[in-house]
């Protein structure tokens, strides 16, 4: 099912459609500010389960949390005042910052891994649908390969982050209607670039790199 929405002005019954049926475990499709995105409810456990079994995937490393701003990120991972000034300069944009995870969000995710993966996406409807549910998106990229239940289909660089190709990943949201088990697709009418966000490990030292996408670095 497609549903679509003006970014500009979104409509509020969709946003409430999307978020209720998130609350209930199930997946939605929407575009990002780079690709299009895969997601279900922080807090489902029903909509995490589907999200990892169409994914293919188990490791927290492939997932990532959408949030609408830094300080509901916070909520989620350790953020002191120099990786705070660093997201605030880069975010909202395409850049998944890997952070500790606080012991709350392990728990409620059952990670095996302290890190996770979190992101402010420069685009108004994962922003406002974020708003509508009260709760970060876990989101992996929507890729061609999940068409056939292939999972990922990625290969790994260092740091065991996937490189995704450009061919694998969607430009119109009516293509997802080939991905068995999405159960509503938010579509704002624009075509998508085939680009992917840059990945930054700030759960250390010094900031990594560990993969190279739309977002520069080093600044």
């Amino acid at each position: 099912m497609i549903e679509y929405v003006v970014p500009t002005n979104i409509d509020g019954r969709i946003l409430a459609k999307g978020a209720s049926l998130l609350a209930g475990g199930a997946l939605l499709a929407l575009p990002t500010d780079t690709s299009w995105s895969i997601v279900c409810s922080l807090t489902s456990r029903e909509g995490v389960k589907r999200l990892r079994a169409l994914s293919g995937e188990r490791e927290e490393r492939y997932f990532t949390l959408l949030c609408a701003s830094i300080s509901q990120c916070g909520e989620f991972c350790s953020i002191d005042n120099t990786r705070f000034r660093l997201i605030k300069q880069l975010a909202p944009g395409p850049y998944v910052f890997i952070l500790k995870a606080l012991l709350g969000t392990e728990k409620k995710l059952g990670l095996r891994r302290k890190e996770i993966g979190i992101r402010i996406p420069d685009h108004p409807l994962p922003l406002a649908l974020i708003t509508a549910l009260g709760l970060p998106l876990y989101s992996i990229t929507a890729k061609r390969s999940l068409e056939s239940g292939g999972g990922g289909g990625a290969a790994a660089q260092d740091g065991d982050i996937p490189v995704i190709l450009e061919e694998e990943l969607f430009d119109e949201g009516w293509e997802l209607e080939g991905v068995e088990g999405i159960d509503l697709i938010l579509d704002s009418g624009e075509g998508r670039q085939r680009v992917f966000s840059s990945v930054l490990d700030l759960s250390g030292g010094e900031p990594r790199l560990l993969r190279a996408g739309a977002g520069p670095w080093p600044l």
